[in-house]
């Protein structure tokens, strides 16, 4: 190769070489290397035609030698101790402008703190959706660090992105340190939720309606010619129409209902609880999961209990409305706390700009982002449940979202995303809430005050004299 690249990767695991081929084929050389040579050396071997744009490293040393300064590493490692002990290894062999970019699912007060640690070499850390196909053709990409170092990186970062339908690339600034880790970070609480949300749609179809998986698989299909058009929703339908190639019938009735996590969900509603956000729905997503692992308690619990008692009697319009109730409210409470982290964290975020990122080449990507992106562009400090545009979505939807709540409930299947979503919609709904009495409570037992609505200064009730 005459130019020596500009741009490296560390570790070609599947989402690494995905992106490392994807860098290659937007024309930009790259130097790449593997912990484990072998992994390297077969990966080049691979790359068919892109192979000349690719070039093999066999160790740290190596990869820095082959490339031109200044350069930009790009770290596809597991999150945690491996990523500093990637960076502690490069330290040797880096200089100040040299930049190195943490790409993996990293919790963003690891990238705060790496970003604070005087590193002798520049830093960012960005986030990656989409899988592998993502990765191979087209991300979205969350970035977060310097302006200068995104501006720098933006030519590449933006090329293997994504495009909208508008042919901008979903790549861009989220701000400043771990802002874009932090930004991916809600994108996968969203994703907890939403396909949560849809797991409760096709619980109902399936234990409520007794619909088989060959009558729920065209449900979705039809759903994903509307509103709901989205890659969720979409492979649902293709979840639930694949045949079980080893025993014939529905594939999705061989899969035992565990459902796995990596912890991303779980980061997010650790962090709402931090900044005091109520994200309910992902929070119930997240515990929904974990119930999800206790197959033996649950099976217990059926044979104690029995099983769902009855059929529900529900029309399919009022599930799929349900669901874009539920998922405008799990988008609004994502933002929300987007919105809390900027004023916590004085960061720059720009909601109508996340929004459009998401549009092309993550998980959640869905046709209602574009709406949310003008929603927002409008007021980005205004919950979206508050927006016009998707009030009224909402005044059409809330009230099948209680029907099949309410049938949930009464019938004895689970709903716990949407379920949150409601009880969160009526909250936020209520202008006299109930919270003077937990005040009342709270002064009773710890003479903790309160506020008058007359706005007197008497903040204790008669009990205080004793």
């Amino acid at each position: 190769m005459a130019v020596k690249p500009q741009v490296g990767l560390i570790g070609l695991g599947t989402m690494g070489a995905a992106l490392a081929l994807n860098i290659a084929e937007k024309g930009f050389p790259i130097a790449v290397w593997n912990r484990t040579a072998s992994v390297t050396r077969d990966f080049h071997a691979g790359a068919g035609d892109l192979a000349q744009r690719i070039v093999p490293t066999e160790s740290l040393a190596d990869l820095v030698a082959a490339m031109a300064s200044p350069r930009a590493i790009i770290l596809m490692v597991p999150a945690g101790k491996a990523v500093d002990d990637q960076l502690a290894a490069l330290a040797p062999h880096l200089g100040a402008e040299d930049l190195v970019i943490d790409a993996g699912n990293a919790n963003f007060h690891d990238t705060n703190r790496r970003a604070a640690a005087g590193l002798a070499f520049r830093f960012m850390g960005i986030g990656v959706s989409g899988g592998e196909e993502g990765a191979r053709h087209g991300p979205a990409i969350m970035a977060g660090g310097r302006a200068e170092d995104w501006a720098r990186m933006a030519p590449v970062l933006q090329a293997i992105a994504a495009r909208a339908e508008d042919g901008t690339p979903c790549a861009d600034h989220m701000g400043e340190t771990g802002a874009g880790h932090f930004v991916k970070a809600v994108h996968n609480g969203i994703e907890y939720a939403d396909m949560q949300m849809i797991a409760e749609t096709y619980g109902v179809m399936r234990d409520g309606m007794g619909m088989t998986a060959g009558e729920i698989a065209p449900v979705f299909a039809r759903w994903n010619e509307g509103i709901l058009r989205s890659y969720l929703i979409e492979i649902s339908a293709a979840v639930a129409a694949a045949a079980d190639p080893v025993k014939g019938g529905p594939l999705i009735d061989m899969i035992v209902d565990a459902a796995g996590q990596k912890g991303t969900g779980r980061w997010t509603a650790i962090e709402a609880q931090n900044l005091g956000t109520p994200i309910p729905v992902i929070e119930a997503a997240v515990m929904a999961r974990n119930v999800s692992s206790r197959r033996g308690e649950r099976a217990a619990g059926e044979a104690l209990y029995g099983a769902a008692p009855s059929r529900v009697d529900l029309p399919l319009a009022d599930l799929e409305q349900a669901l874009i109730a539920g998922k405008i409210l799990c988008y609004a409470q994502g933002f929300a706390m987007m919105t809390a982290a900027a004023v916590e964290f004085g960061w720059a975020l720009d909601m109508p700009r996340v929004a459009r990122v998401w549009r092309a080449g993550c998980i959640i990507r869905s046709a209602m982002l574009n709406d949310m992106a003008m929603a927002l562009a409008e007021d980005p400090s205004r919950n979206l449940m508050l927006a016009p545009f998707f009030a009224n979505h909402l005044r059409q939807s809330v009230p099948a979202l209680r029907r099949v709540v309410a049938a949930g409930a009464l019938h004895g299947l689970g709903l716990p995303a949407l379920s949150a979503g409601l009880a969160w919609f009526d909250l936020m709904r209520t202008a006299r809430g109930t919270a003077n009495m937990i005040q009342g409570q709270r002064d009773y037992f710890g003479l903790h005050g309160f506020q008058r609505l007359d706005g007197l200064d008497h903040p204790h009730g008669p009990w205080a004299k004793d």
